[in-house]
């Protein structure tokens, strides 16, 4: 259910939101990375798809249950804008310390903490970006 724009949501509770619809994005997100990856996919190729996947999922949530909006062209554009950073920093840093977290600890454990590393900071840009840029009231 989503807040009339005269009723947000509490930073808390705004907050707690994300949270949630992250980890939800983040099952959707690393379970494609890990299905493409187990079927053969290199980890770039693989990171990038997954990345679409779970933020696509974060996005339709967040935007009407977390921050109580409705769709529009203007935050849409801003969300892509948004994305397509986070998505330039998520894979990037995925794609550097997956290789050398490889070389250290193998494959499972490098993929878990490289995953975790790289979108850790997406979510921290996310959600401050979408609070208070753009989907502020």
């Amino acid at each position: 259910m989503t807040q009339p724009a005269t009723e947000r949501l509490a930073l808390h509770h705004q907050l707690a939101r994300f949270v949630a619809v992250g980890v939800l994005s983040a099952c959707v997100d690393f379970g494609i990375l890990w299905l493409l990856m187990h079927f053969g996919l290199g980890h770039t190729p693989a990171k990038a798809i997954s990345f679409v996947a779970g933020t696509t999922t974060a996005y339709l949530i967040n935007r009407r249950w977390t921050f109580g909006a409705t769709g529009s062209t203007k935050s849409f554009i801003g969300v892509l804008a948004l994305y397509g950073s986070t998505f330039v920093v998520q894979v990037g840093l995925f794609s550097l310390l997956y290789p050398w977290l490889f070389d250290r600890w193998g494959y499972t454990p490098a993929q878990v903490v490289a995953f975790v590393i790289a979108q850790g900071v997406a979510t921290t840009v996310n959600f401050v970006v979408q609070r208070t840029v753009i989907f502020r009231h």
